[in-house]
């Protein structure tokens, strides 16, 4: 057997020519595709993440660290690009493996996804519920800090030196909660309602520059980058690297400007150019809020699931640390949303090509969602949530999607072989080395991840492994059809 009879790929050019596709009107330019990336990378890593990584990694050299970040993201955007405007599906990473490398691959990435998106949302509820405890706190109710903190982390400090350690994290539960009974309600956010909550995002980091910036103290700076304690991974330049590879959770979403090549008005010029711009403008964008958070809190005490909150606090302006707060939440719950709907959609698609359970796939015959997947999985979040702390949680989301994005690059490498005479609206500049240089800046951020976030990560795929050659293997559909399903769906 053939290894692509093994991994069940088809040619690129008979699944295209065999999709019932309609043609997407040509109508973005460059600026409406970089608008386009800004809101969709502006999110929770920037809310949530940062005074982690500087407290326990890189101090205020966490400036670097999104340095870093952006340029891994740059190389990997364009490889994105190329299979976006190449496999015309609507769909995820999942969706473009399974049409370039196959089943075997497709599952891999499907299941790898769920650290994305699962986990990714399970992070983002924790910043939350240190957001949602502060805004409470303004208003004189105070949440037992032991009920909004995972297990055996610090929850609070007490006046004569006494620790509290958290028990559990109710708030973070709670929201996950609550946005899973609105997804199986059928709930959704309109256009009207995203791009209110993109505004706001945009206004709460651009308030906390310009305001904050008059309360910065340069000595907060220095030095730029702490001594390494002696471990690899803990300040120095090693702490740069572990830095970025945390941080790099704020950049999650720029792969969602991928998928407006086939709508790029002239894709060659416009993609480039969109998510190029994308990229430095929130790397900018980053840079100035790490600096201004750093300088105005010492990083040593920015360890906390709601940095910005921290800082705003330190300020000391009342209305504007409210301000902040509310707009950080609004921010964080779309994020959220989009994440456990996300999630419940890619696990859809995946059973409907037969490598899940069919109960994944179930519609409610009334709400027309899949209720049962999305109360699995919204259960899962919420326990996740409710007891792992956010610098587990950031690490397993950041390894996850690099490893996704590792994938992304050496499919590119590989078509370019395999299906070099197919026509490509878009296609990524200076191949090899483009996805070559993505891969290397992967996985240069993956090994600033401790060994600990590897093991979880091997054993998470080891499992997806075993799923599949235990039941998706023999339930697949395209082994019985001919054509998964997730390649057959209208665009």
């Amino acid at each position: 057997m053939s290894i692509a009879d093994y991994m069940h790929r088809k040619p690129i050019a008979d699944i295209v020519g065999g999709l019932e596709t309609r043609t997407l009107a040509p109508s973005l330019g460059a600026l409406s595709i970089t608008a386009l990336g800004i809101g969709c990378i502006i999110g929770a890593g920037i809310f949530v993440l940062t005074g982690t990584a500087a407290a326990q990694f890189a101090g205020p050299g966490i400036m670097l660290s999104f340095v870093l970040g952006g340029i891994a993201c740059a190389f990997v955007g364009l490889c994105y690009a190329e299979l976006a405007a190449l496999i015309p599906v609507a769909g995820s990473t999942y969706t473009y493996t399974y049409a370039t490398l196959g089943e075997l691959v497709a599952w891999v990435i499907g299941w790898d996804l769920v650290l994305e998106y699962a986990m990714g949302a399970a992070t983002v509820s924790v910043g939350w519920s240190g957001y949602i405890v502060s805004l409470l706190r303004n208003f004189g109710i105070n949440i037992p800090p032991a009920l909004a903190a995972a297990p055996g982390t610090v929850a609070d400090k007490l006046a004569d030196g006494t620790v509290v350690y958290g028990i559990v994290n109710l708030p973070a539960a709670f929201i996950v909660a609550v946005l899973t009974y609105m997804l199986v309600m059928g709930t959704r956010e309109s256009a009207r309602i995203n791009n209110i909550m993109v505004a706001v995002k945009l206004v709460v980091v651009l308030a906390f520059i310009l305001i904050g910036s008059a309360y910065v103290s340069s000595a907060n700076w220095h030095p730029l980058v702490p001594e390494n304690t002696g471990q690899f991974g803990h300040f120095g330049w090693s702490g740069i690297l572990r830095g970025s590879a945390v941080v790099f959770f704020a950049f999650i979403g720029f792969d969602a400007v991928s998928t407006a090549a086939q709508e790029a008005k002239n894709p060659q010029r416009d993609m480039p150019i969109g998510i190029l711009g994308s990229l430095a403008i929130c790397t900018v964008l980053y840079i100035a809020v790490a600096a201004v958070l750093t300088g105005i809190v010492p990083y040593q005490e920015l360890n906390v699931a709601d940095p910005i909150a921290r800082a705003v606090d330190v300020i000391g302006l009342t209305w504007f640390s409210v301000l902040i707060k509310i707009g950080a939440l609004a921010g964080l719950t779309t994020v959220i949303l989009v994440l456990l709907y996300g999630q419940s959609r890619i696990f859809f698609t995946i059973a409907g090509d037969g490598l899940l359970p069919p109960v994944f796939a179930q519609v409610h015959p009334v709400r027309k969602t899949p209720w049962k997947s999305q109360i699995l999985i919204g259960s899962v979040v919420a326990i996740v949530a409710a007891l792992t702390p956010i610098g587990i949680l950031g690490e397993m989301v950041s390894i996850g999607t690099l490893f996704a994005f590792v994938l992304v690059c050496g499919a590119v490498i590989f078509l370019r072989k395999s299906d070099a005479a197919i026509a490509r609206p878009f296609r990524t500049p200076g191949v090899p080395v483009v996805p070559v240089l993505g891969i290397l800046f992967c996985l240069l951020l993956m090994v600033g991840l401790p060994w600990e976030t590897w093991l979880r990560l091997i054993v998470w795929l080891l499992i997806g492994l075993v799923i599949y050659f235990t039941y998706g293997r023999y339930h697949s559909v395209l082994r019985h059809e001919g054509v998964p399903a997730s390649l057959r769906r209208e665009v």
